[in-house]
């Protein structure tokens, strides 16, 4: 009989005694006597019995589990932030169950059922491009299960969420870019119906108006991905008048740029300078190295985490939501300094 068939019913039926009985001395029951705790407490080491997780998670209506959603973890971005919540997780005594919505809205749906299914005490979340509908999320909070947003988040509905300072980052980027000499300057956007989308468009906006630098709306292009961006840099350099900047929403974005600029002769920075964001591992072998603004992903994951786990560990703590905002830095490689 191997550890993971034994039960307490098999080891009542070997000592010919009931399931309670079982149970209670296992638990060192004051009632049951000396003898019979003996014998099943000796039956239950030799055949190596271990208490059922699920069904004591069951019984204590907690399952010391907790579910996380993410876009996609091939980002050096999201797979940081999953560090930081498992080491917190791990420290709390919780198992962590990684969702990947691969960037689709139906997938998420399907995540938040999977996850809802398996009773986690806790969600973390960090929403699709393709997200515009919250019905899922509302779902979980209908269930009393505590929801965290991170990253990407969603103002609509009410609870914790940690983001960082997109807006003041991005302007950071391309006021260093600005400060460098750069006058025409591209911002390679995200999706506008997610919040990064928009704030990081606004920061950018906002030192290009300080600047007294026109805003061309030919020079805000929706590209948030590698193939996007060999399309849009291609596009933009055959204008009569061509960008001599380029800050793009994330790295890989940014990195494709670099290379459709590399392959048609263009020198970076001289010619061209580039900024990325979220300075993930691509950032550091890229040739010039990529500028880029590090988002503190782990910082980000355990913070998140230690928000969830202070009401899930703390049923009298019932405060108002709260949003975190982590300061992001600018990290000035050679694809964006003075020269």
């Amino acid at each position: 009989m191997s550890s993971t068939q034994v039960t307490i019913k098999d080891i009542a039926r070997v000592l010919g005694i009931s399931p309670s009985t079982v149970s209670r001395a296992l638990k060192n029951h004051p009632d049951i006597s000396k003898a019979t705790k003996d014998a099943v407490n000796e039956l239950a080491e030799k055949l190596k019995y271990e208490p059922n997780a699920v069904a004591l998670s069951l019984k204590h209506s907690r399952s010391n589990t907790i579910g996380v959603i993410i876009p996609e973890i091939v980002h050096y971005f999201f797979s940081s932030v999953i560090s930081g919540i498992e080491d917190v997780a791990y420290e709390a005594g919780f198992t962590v169950i990684i969702c990947q919505s691969n960037e689709k809205y139906d997938r998420e749906v399907a995540n938040v059922k999977t996850l809802l299914s398996h009773r986690v005490d806790g969600v973390l979340v960090s929403v699709s491009k393709e997200t515009k509908q919250f019905d899922h999320f509302r779902a979980i909070q209908e269930r009393q299960v505590p929801i965290v947003f991170f990253d990407r988040i969603v103002p609509e509905i009410k609870t914790d969420q940690v983001i960082i300072d997109d807006k003041h980052s991005s302007y950071l980027a391309t006021k260093h870019l600005i400060e460098g000499g750069r006058k025409r300057i591209v911002h390679f956007a995200g999706p506008q119906n997610l919040l990064i989308g928009q704030q990081r468009k606004e920061g950018y906006l906002q030192a290009l108006r300080e600047a007294g630098l026109p805003i061309d709306p030919a020079l805000v292009v929706v590209a948030d991905s590698f193939e996007k961006a060999i399309t849009a840099t291609n596009e933009l350099l055959e204008l009569p008048n061509p960008p001599d900047g380029i800050f793009a929403v994330n790295d890989l974005t940014a990195i494709g740029a670099m290379q459709t600029l590399q392959r048609r002769g263009i020198k970076i920075p001289q010619q061209v300078a580039v900024v990325g964001f979220s300075d993930g591992r691509f950032s550091g072998i890229t040739d010039p190295n990529l500028s880029s603004v590090d988002q503190h992903g782990y910082e980000m994951g355990t913070t998140a985490t230690e928000m969830l786990m202070k009401r899930l560990l703390n049923p009298a703590y019932d405060a108002p939501a709260r949003t975190r905002v982590l300061k992001a830095n600018l990290i000035v490689r050679g694809s964006s300094a003075n020269f």
